[in-house]
């Protein structure tokens, strides 16, 4: 079964980006991080689905 979610690392590798990028501005720019656990145990994750759907509106319009 593919995995249906990538931790933090995963998803600043999977869109080139930094770690602290995903931590603070996915979020603001309308990735929806999901929570896995609580207190200092819990996790963030981000749907891989949502994930690449947020990369397909990214695309640019051809110029």
């Amino acid at each position: 079964m593919p995995p249906q979610f990538m931790d933090v690392k995963q998803t600043a590798e999977y869109l080139n980006m930094s770690v602290q990028w995903v931590y603070k501005e996915a979020p603001r720019l309308g990735l929806t991080p999901y929570k896995f656990g609580s207190g200092r145990n819990a996790k963030l994750q981000f749907k891989l689905s949502e994930v690449q759907g947020w990369v397909r509106q990214q695309r640019v319009p051809e110029w």
